[in-house]
């Protein structure tokens, strides 16, 4: 006759085992999606970035363009 509590803890010890590896297989899942998204964020950032860059240009450029307009004009 077998140790009934051999037996029980085989039965958990079982269960927590699947349930390890399903959790395990979770995590890499999610590890992948998280992998997509930081990607994704990565070409999103370099756009806002350059959009970024064309806002100070321009800002730069209306701003000297208009002051060479003032002094263009103030000149007698």
């Amino acid at each position: 006759m077998e140790n009934p509590h051999a037996e029980r803890q085989a039965v958990l010890l079982e269960r927590i085992l699947k349930n390890t590896s399903k959790c395990t297989e979770t995590i890499l899942e999610l590890n992948k999606s998280l992998e997509e998204i930081i990607q994704a964020n990565y070409h999103l950032q370099t756009a806002a970035n350059l959009s970024m860059q064309y806002r100070k240009n321009v800002q730069y450029n209306l701003t000297s363009a208009k002051s060479r307009h003032t002094q263009h004009r103030d000149k007698p």
